[in-house]
């Protein structure tokens, strides 16, 4: 999240594109995203919100109030970063084109949890980091970016995962401008 808010800042979102990151929603008071917000003063206009998942009786509930928590922001694009939450089909068709994830591994492979220790123990030469689409399905959709690094002779899942995590700093934020730029050329060919 952070990666994604400093890069539309420096690469001057809402001047080129005509965009900004304008709302900050997590399911955990305490989420790493809420925490460095609060501590940047200069992205004090992103609104935050928190609505606890536990407060719910079930997953549908939550993602029914979710979403009308998020409609309020009308945004063009849900980016989802750090929500280690499975997203109920409902909440997923709401918001279909519009919904992107990033995920710790060359997509197809590895969906799911433990990534990094199952690329190792299958003795991958690469690993890496895939921005998609979401889908109903668990980690799968359109891919929008991929970007991939070595697996080393002696590396632990902490070493891979050290080294993915900055490229995925690198990727989501280009994934996100990118999404952007084509829905421009996708409007001005209409």
């Amino acid at each position: 999240m952070a990666a994604i808010v400093q890069a539309a800042h420096q690469q001057g979102w809402r001047e080129h594109l005509g965009v900004q990151v304008s709302a900050v929603i997590s399911n955990k008071s305490n989420a790493p995203g809420l925490t460095w917000l609060k501590t940047h003063p200069e992205f004090s206009g992103i609104q935050t919100d928190v609505l606890e998942h536990t407060q719910f009786d079930s997953r549908e509930a939550f993602d029914q109030a979710l979403i009308k928590r998020i409609d309020l922001h009308a945004p063009h694009l849900l980016v989802l970063a750090g929500f280690m939450r499975i997203l109920t089909p409902a909440f997923v068709r709401h918001y279909t084109g519009r919904l992107i994830n990033i995920h710790p591994s060359l997509l197809p492979a590895f969906k799911g949890l433990h990534t990094h220790q199952r690329a190792i123990d299958a003795g991958c030469k690469f690993a890496g980091a895939t921005v998609h689409q979401v889908t109903p399905e668990l980690d799968d959709g359109q891919i929008l970016a991929q970007a991939a690094v070595p697996v080393l002779a002696n590396d632990t899942a902490e070493d891979l995962a050290a080294r993915v995590l900055t490229q995925e700093h690198l990727i989501y934020p280009a994934a996100v401008a990118e999404f952007f730029k084509f829905q421009e050329v996708v409007r001005q060919a209409n």
